[in-house]
């Protein structure tokens, strides 16, 4: 069970996560989640969008250069430790995080995170197994 990520390659310039927000905006596309990563080069923008398809055709038609890929969404108690409590459960059956984020939504008290892992169906069978749920990409409109 895992949603679509949008990673988009920005020149690490001032305007560029600007130019990223104003073409979403512009085109009524609300994002859910964002991460931004840079190197002295270019950055990497990752984003959660409701349509991941309409999302990437107008980035694209935008000069975007943009690659899509599997993630999985976590839900968790808005809690201290619950954080600690997946990410012990990951090391304890030896799964490698290459990056995550988070964002909240509109359900109280609930908090999501956004895992990519070395081994996407490894890892969501150990969440799956310590009863964690995973969000799939029907459910990123409502959350």
């Amino acid at each position: 069970m895992t949603v679509q990520q949008i990673s988009i390659f920005l020149e690490n310039k001032p305007e560029a996560l600007s130019r990223l927000t104003q073409t979403l905006a512009q085109s009524d596309i609300s994002l859910r989640a964002i991460s931004l990563a840079d190197t002295s080069d270019f950055g990497i923008a990752r984003i959660i969008v409701d349509d991941v398809e309409a999302t990437k055709k107008v980035l694209e038609a935008n000069d975007f250069l943009v690659k899509v890929n599997p993630v999985i969404a976590v839900e968790i108690p808005d809690a201290p430790g619950s954080l600690n409590h997946i990410l012990t459960i990951l090391a304890d059956n030896k799964r490698n995080l290459e990056y995550m984020y988070g964002f909240t939504g509109r359900k109280a008290n609930q908090a999501y995170m956004i895992i990519r892992t070395t081994d996407i169906p490894k890892t969501e069978e150990v969440l799956a197994k310590a009863f964690i749920r995973m969000v799939d990409q029907s459910e990123i409109r409502n959350i």
